[in-house]
């Protein structure tokens, strides 16, 4: 199994897909919990959505699964929402706080997860984003997530449409927060929040640094407004898909035709 597929575009936009993949070797999936077998925390479709939006954009995905290991978690495994409820680097519960595992792998097994998938995943993106600075003197990471509008286990109520997350304005130029946040909060039928529960992962808070014209945002998507069910089988909504589709296009051309500007502000 491939850990990571990468496509190399010619924009400064890339796409980070940490959670879209539902590959997991036998022995692994033989260990789930038969709940955990349905695999119901993945980023159903997400790379069905955003597939074509600016065809000229990198995009590194992960194929594992999430329950293998996270890519989108510290590889020290420290907590990114400290006092929360979370999942960790191998997660050993599901998002409603069920058991994942019959088996809960130990010190030696997260290891060997770390080294065969994890840090492929961060090697391939850490070599994009290098290589995509080099070309344009700035790279835009824009890492696509999705969850459950309704999780009481991680958060109250109905979780808005649009989540973005900056880690609190320090991830990327203001210019990127406000252009997306903007947009998302104008679009029609949809609602939104900036740094509110999902402030950003990992991945946004690891390479985030817009002083060194490397910029990072997370979009964290609620499945309400993709999906026809957020429960089993997690079809896709094409209907509702391509009325999202039209929002997203905007907003990643919009990303794109900023790179100038911030190119010239790290000068």
């Amino acid at each position: 199994m491939t850990p990571v597929e990468v496509f190399e575009g010619d924009s400064p936009l890339i796409l980070g897909l940490p959670h879209t993949g539902t590959d997991l070797l036998p022995e692994i999936f033989a260990k789930l919990t038969p709940r955990g077998q349905l695999l119901a925390d993945t980023d159903w479709h997400i790379h069905t959505l955003y597939e074509g939006l600016i065809p000229d954009a990198t995009t590194v995905r992960a194929t594992f699964h999430r329950y293998v290991i996270d890519a989108n978690r510290p590889p020290d495994g420290e907590s990114l929402y400290p006092g929360q409820n979370t999942t960790g680097l191998v997660p050993l519960t599901d998002f409603d706080g069920e058991p994942l595992w019959l088996t809960a792998p130990d010190a030696a097994e997260i290891d060997a997860r770390r080294q065969a998938y994890h840090a492929p995943y961060h090697a391939a993106l850490a070599a994009q984003v290098a290589r995509v600075k080099a070309r344009h003197g700035v790279a835009i990471l824009y890492d696509c997530h999705s969850i459950r509008s309704r999780i009481p286990y991680l958060f109250d109520g109905v979780l808005p449409d649009f989540n973005i997350g900056t880690v609190g304005g320090t991830s990327c130029d203001p210019l990127i927060e406000s252009q997306v946040s903007d947009h998302c909060t104008e679009a029609m039928g949809y609602t939104a929040i900036l740094n509110g529960r999902f402030k950003g992962g990992w991945t946004t808070r690891h390479y985030g640094h817009p002083a060194q014209g490397v910029h990072a945002i997370q979009m964290e998507l609620a499945q309400s407004t993709h999906l026809a069910t957020e429960a089993p089988p997690f079809a896709y909504d094409r209907a509702k898909a391509e009325a999202l589709r039209h929002h997203l296009r905007a907003i990643l051309g919009d990303l794109v035709a900023l790179a100038p500007k911030l190119r010239a502000a790290t000068r």
